[in-house]
């Protein structure tokens, strides 16, 4: 319930809260509602049928495996309810108190930087051209072979070459894994299905690299769980999602890129003083990726 009494309270604190203020983002003049867009009229204040749609919207994202159908007038009658809240809340001067104030700048710091991105993307929208370059550069980055690979997992190095000698005298691998393996794969003897070699640990992956199909390792591999014996079994090339199945992950990751871009140009022509003792990117200088939202 806190987040729909703060968005109500938006109207309010746009404009009383930050009354005579000379800042900017302060004293902000918010469009006016007509009387023929309004569901309803509290003491004079309009509600426009828009807050109606924001408020279908809002169960929506609330609830968007369920099917809600809830009567308009129910809705109306939830924003009248919270117009007058807010008229209440102006009357006491709640906006004066500095932690009301406080949950409303915050309040409107998020829906008008949203709406500035929305914005922005008006003017520097994402073209299908720039998506279909992005999805050919992801792929080219991919490595296209995935492998098909069995392992035997042992704590000793000792126990590792003695598998590998047993494998020099034609034991089965499979028959060795299930023997000898820790690992959970050893009762399929081993197996570890197809996979790329992004999935496994450095060393491991570049194991299964260098061998060739149907060779083993004839030196023990070590990772942090043990040591391994590894049989390649087959290659394959990796076939690409379709450019249309991920397209709204490069969207995403576009757009991302494209804010973050456009966050550190107004970042260069800001005046930024930071005054906390931790430690925070400088004025203009780009954040770490573990610092970007």
């Amino acid at each position: 319930m806190r987040k729909h009494f703060a968005l109500t309270a938006l109207s309010l604190a746009l404009t009383a809260c930050n009354a005579g203020g000379n800042k900017v983002g302060e004293g902000l003049n918010l469009a006016p509602v007509e009387d023929k867009d309004a569901v309803a009229i509290v003491n004079g204040v309009p509600i426009s049928r828009l807050a109606l749609d924001y408020v279908k919207a809002e169960i929506s994202r609330g609830n968007p495996e369920a099917k809600i159908d809830i009567p308009e007038d129910k809705l109306i009658e939830e924003l009248i309810n919270r117009e007058l809240l807010k008229q209440e809340a102006v009357q006491k001067q709640l906006p004066r108190q500095p932690e009301v104030a406080e949950r409303v700048r915050y309040t409107q710091r998020i829906v008008l930087s949203q709406a500035e991105i929305e914005d922005f993307f008006k003017t520097h929208p994402i073209t299908e051209d720039q998506l279909k370059a992005e999805y050919d550069r992801l792929v080219g980055a991919m490595n296209q072979n995935e492998y098909k690979a069995r392992h035997i997992l042992v704590k000793e190095r000792e126990k590792a070459e003695e598998i590998i000698k047993q494998l020099d005298q034609g034991k089965d691998f499979s028959e060795l894994a299930k023997k000898h393996s820790i690992d959970p794969a050893a009762s399929q003897g081993g197996d570890l299905g197809w996979f790329v070699p992004q999935q496994m640990v450095q060393p491991f992956a570049d194991a299964v690299i260098a061998l060739e199909k149907g060779q083993y390792t004839k030196q023990p591999v070590e990772t942090q769980f043990g040591w391994h014996v590894i049989l390649l079994e087959d290659t394959r090339q990796k076939t690409p999602p379709p450019f249309e199945q991920v397209k709204p992950q490069i969207e995403m990751l576009l757009k991302r890129k494209r804010v973050q871009e456009h966050i550190q140009e107004l970042k260069q022509k800001a005046n930024i003083k930071l005054l906390t003792a931790q430690a925070s990117p400088a004025q203009g200088e780009p954040a770490s990726e573990a610092q970007q939202p």
